[in-house]
């Protein structure tokens, strides 16, 4: 599994030729070139070709690449797979199917997607898959979605379709409620994540609705992070900056992971006695504290993290 870094993941409309353009000169790790909700019924033709066009001749740098197809009920999720992927299938990091219901549908999108690349010759297995929980069903049925296909690599969050599928009543779309004393989405959440990394897969929070609220958005990014999310969607330029600051770790967070991974190594070492636990500073440290801190260091490592601090081994 390809461990791609998705901090900020962008919405780009795949009607809008100016925007597509515009998204490959930004700062974010994903963008997702979007084909459903995003575009009119009567533009989706032309805009699959706006799309493999941009794939095909764009200058998208490191950023991972992503489509959103129709969801596998409506009449275009077929055309679009095979038109993205005949058009662009080289240029393709993954493919997004949204409003997933259970794994049979993931599964569809596998055997499409595998017989794609045999008749191209294309990487077997080389375009990924990204499952969007939006419904009630979706979200009951995400453990057997998660385990649906090796081509999986995140679980995303869709709060606005979510929210419509509960009857929640606020139209705040991933804001906390103003008449629930707690926090709404919390449930959904934890349950997405939990069923990503019981697989292995990334788990991604999905939009804010409110561009302008910047205040709003970091909050809304800060629950999701806090819980171990790896990213959050970003709708406008102006919420790249803090969604990559949010889902980054602090430099003192990450410095503190690698002394912990260095101490650790030493301490387990024949160097360092061979002990189980041993004190970094006034922190005692064994095996639980090694793994949680390679969650950290790995994570500042792909944010491109630098360290300040270093590890010197005690006199003995």
């Amino acid at each position: 599994m390809v461990a791609r870094s998705r901090r900020s993941c962008l919405a780009v409309p795949g009607s809008s030729e100016k925007m597509l353009d515009k998204a490959q000169g930004l700062p974010v790790d994903q963008v997702f070139l979007d084909l459903e909700d995003a575009v009119a019924p009567l533009a989706k033709p032309q805009a699959r070709r706006n799309v493999v066009a941009a794939l095909s001749t764009g200058d998208w740098g490191d950023k991972t690449r992503v489509v959103r197809v129709n969801d596998v009920t409506t009449p275009w999720a077929y055309r679009d797979v095979i038109e993205v992927v005949e058009g662009a299938g080289g240029s393709l990091d993954c493919l997004m199917l949204p409003k997933v219901q259970d794994a049979a549908q993931v599964r569809w999108l596998d055997l499409t997607l595998t017989q794609l690349e045999q008749a191209l010759g294309l990487p077997a297995g080389g375009i990924g898959i990204e499952a969007q929980i939006e419904t009630a069903a979706g979200l009951v049925n995400v453990d057997q979605i998660a385990a649906a296909s090796p081509r999986l690599e995140t679980i995303v969050f869709g709060p606005v379709d979510f929210m419509a599928s509960v009857r929640m009543s606020s139209l705040a779309a991933g804001a906390l409620h103003p008449h629930y004393p707690g926090d709404p989405f919390h449930y959904p959440l934890m349950r997405i994540l939990v069923a990503a990394r019981s697989h292995d897969r990334q788990a991604i929070d999905g939009p804010y609705l409110q561009i302008r609220d910047l205040d709003g958005f970091r909050q809304a990014a800060a629950r999701s992070a806090a819980l171990g999310f790896d990213g959050k969607w970003v709708l406008h330029p102006d919420q790249i900056e803090a969604a990559n600051q949010v889902f980054t770790p602090s430099q003192e967070d990450y410095d503190q992971a690698e002394l912990i991974l260095d101490a650790y190594q030493h301490a387990t070492s024949e160097a360092g006695a061979m002990r189980g636990a041993v004190m970094l500073g006034d922190e005692m440290i064994d095996e639980a504290s090694r793994k949680q801190a390679l969650v950290v260091a790995a994570r500042g490592r792909a944010a491109g993290r630098q360290r300040t601090t270093w590890f010197t081994p005690p006199d003995r």
